[in-house]
């Protein structure tokens, strides 16, 4: 019955990396298509984005039949409940980069400084959620607090894009809707950053108990 369990635990694995590759993919298509300004390539975001949510009703599957057919105690538990949170939370990251993508496809964004630091801030984050993923998978504590840790990293390009974006508006030929539609798109990056810490929080709790590590 153990092994079983196990070989069940090291598919549910399989499937969060693949979930992952996923949401990895999602981000950086959306991030390379406003350094393009390309809204071909951001009209794909969506369909990788219906992958994800169909990837996160398989696993929600599996993990429910674990828990009912075998029925995992203490640690066992932790691993199973904390994978049912995390591909909530990484689901969120596909319909946020769906998100992004559709205002890329309904604006006109064209490739400026601002959508470089951008696209630097969408490595940051497409890093944070890998390394989260990883974590979990190789039970990683310090992966995990790492993860958590670069946060500031992600937070500090968003600080960067909002300075870049007033002196942007003060301008008098200033386009407000451009430089509105590029502050909204770097919060949707923030806050996929924000998904991979929560992420990297349910790593701690099953491995510890305690999300904070």
């Amino acid at each position: 019955m153990r092994l079983k369990f196990d070989e069940q635990l090291d598919l549910l694995n399989k499937e969060l990396i693949t979930m992952g590759a996923f949401c990895e993919n999602a981000i950086a298509m959306s991030a390379k298509a406003l350094t393009e300004g390309n809204p071909a390539l951001a009209k794909a975001v969506p369909d990788l984005s219906v992958q994800i949510d169909h990837k996160e009703r398989e696993i929600e599957t599996m993990c429910l039949k674990l828990l009912l057919q075998q029925q995992p105690v203490a640690k066992d538990l932790r691993v199973v409940s904390s994978a049912l949170k995390m591909v909530t939370d990484m689901a969120r990251i596909g319909d946020q980069s769906a998100d992004i993508a559709e205002i890329i496809t309904l604006a006109n964004i064209h490739a400026t400084d601002d959508t470089q630091v951008i696209h630097d801030m969408s490595v940051a984050v497409i890093k944070m959620v890998t390394d989260s993923i990883d974590a979990f998978v190789k039970k990683d504590m310090q992966m995990a607090k790492a993860v958590i840790d670069y946060d500031d990293v992600v937070d500090s390009f968003f600080d960067k894009v909002k300075k870049m974006l007033i002196e942007l508006f003060s301008k008098p030929e200033a386009d407000g809707e451009y430089a509105i539609d590029l502050l909204m798109i770097a919060k949707y990056f923030e806050r996929i950053g924000d998904h991979a810490v929560n992420i990297a929080k349910w790593v701690l709790f099953s491995i510890t108990g305690n999300k904070e590590g």
